[in-house]
């Protein structure tokens, strides 16, 4: 992973669309709230500020309760509000919490439903966070003539299908190297509490794996099949070759990553009605080679002096499950981008990011090159530790720049970390975490 400070660190349709009665207006003085719900059954928000600068963003929430939201948190929507942008967004319909399939016409249900109140605004910008970020980037592609631009925060821009795949090799390796007796379940959960069951037994043998080097080397190596990144606490990264305070760090992020994911994984099989992950004929070698972190896993494996091509031999031997193809069909079509922008798009990450790891956007940015879309897209990052760690001076001083692109055609150098860092400081909105240069790795995983 090669990093380079920046100069500045310090500084659908409206056919479907249904209003529950009345707007409810609130006595905030600062702005009028509407709510309605669609004919779907998606509830929506929306936070109008007087005045109001014409400008719509159509905020798209992270996976969880499927409950409307239109900011991320309360002091990025007050500051938002305070320089006179309209939010609005939806719930989305179930019934599980990965809501992908009907996400993206909800959301355009929701932009209808308060073009109708307010009338036709200047521009609209879609934005969303994590799960948010990919239904953002689905907007990109299918919102010619709704949306004028968009900005994806921590997104989950590489899809459902990889994220299953790699979640899965490094949870693989995990229990077939450290818990092989216990024959935990990965895929095809009956219950959310079988999902969160088998994610606690997982969590408990990696916490044991941490008392030997053998388990410690092992905790390694799934970690870096999961693309989980090494620094997860404190305000710098761990040394290049520390290895063994970066398996420290991947550790405690998996104490509660696995719980997080393996019930998430639940709801994505509801949502698809199946398993869309396999393992059969995957190399594990070959995906360690490609692995950033295949020298910390070595160095790792020949302190404990343990066999690493033995094990990764034995983890490509016996992977057993097979991905249920019509599940996988599902989440291609619902859940996948084909990097067809049809706006001008910004993305930012943290560049050590738990749950969406950092590796999203080097994919995602080999699709849009492929579909000749380049041009439209910029990436962006924050010199962070943490799944959408982004101050809300930041956040803005990234939709400025999508702003810009959108009123003049050019990007220039909006979007360079050093002018990025300006634009946040000249918000006067408190510190935030610096943008820097930054070159994402490869994706592990990739099928």
């Amino acid at each position: 992973m090669t990093r380079f400070r920046a100069a500045a660190l310090v500084a659908a349709a409206l056919a479907v669309l249904a209003l529950a009665g009345a707007p409810a207006r609130a006595a905030d003085a600062t702005a009028t709230h509407y709510a309605g719900t669609l004919a779907d059954g998606a509830s929506w928000i929306a936070d109008v500020p007087a005045p109001w600068n014409g400008t719509v963003l159509l905020y798209s929430h992270g996976f969880g309760p499927l409950v409307a939201k239109d900011a991320p948190d309360a002091a990025t929507q007050q500051d938002l509000l305070d320089l006179g942008y309209t939010l609005v967004g939806s719930s989305y319909s179930g019934p599980s919490w990965w809501a992908l399939a009907p996400a993206v016409d909800d959301q355009f249900g929701a932009l209808a439903a308060i073009e109708q109140q307010l009338g036709t605004p200047r521009r609209v910008i879609a934005w969303g966070t994590s799960m948010g970020g990919l239904i953002s980037a689905l907007e990109a592609e299918r919102g010619a003539g709704r949306i004028d631009g968009a900005l994806t925060t921590c997104g989950l821009v590489a899809g459902a299908l990889n994220l299953n795949n790699y979640q899965l090799d490094g949870e693989w390796a995990l229990s077939h190297l450290l818990a092989s007796s216990q024959a935990i379940p990965l895929v095809d959960y009956a219950s959310p509490a079988q999902a969160a069951d088998a994610a606690s037994v997982l969590t408990g043998a990696v916490a044991t794996a941490q008392s030997t080097p053998e388990g410690r080397a092992r905790t390694a190596l799934g970690a870096a099949l999961m693309n989980e990144p090494t620094w997860a606490t404190g305000a710098d990264e761990p040394a290049a070759t520390d290895y063994a305070a970066q398996e420290s760090q991947q550790a405690q992020e998996l104490s509660w990553v696995l719980g997080f994911v393996m019930t998430g994984r639940y709801q994505i099989e509801l949502a698809a009605d199946g398993n869309s992950s396999g393992n059969i004929g995957v190399d594990y070698a070959a995906l360690l080679r490609h692995s950033p972190q295949r020298k910390e896993v070595e160095a790792l494996y020949a302190a404990a002096g343990l066999d690493l091509d033995a094990d990764l031999a034995r983890l490509t031997g016996d992977a057993t499950i097979q991905p249920d193809p019509n599940a996988a069909a599902t989440l291609s079509r619902t859940s996948m981008v084909t990097g067809r922008l049809a706006v001008p798009e910004l993305d930012i990450h943290t560049v050590a990011d738990q749950l969406i790891p950092v590796a999203h956007e080097n994919w995602y940015a080999t699709q849009v090159r492929r579909a000749g879309a380049d041009e439209l897209l910029r990436q962006a990052y924050v010199d962070a530790s943490g799944h959408c760690n982004f101050q809300p001076a930041a956040t803005i001083a990234a939709l400025h720049a999508v702003e810009h692109r959108v009123d003049t055609g050019r990007w220039d150098d909006t979007t360079e970390a050093d002018q990025l860092n300006a634009a946040a400081t000249a918000t006067g909105l408190g510190t935030f975490q610096p943008y820097l240069r930054f070159q994402p790795p490869a994706l592990t995983g990739v099928r």
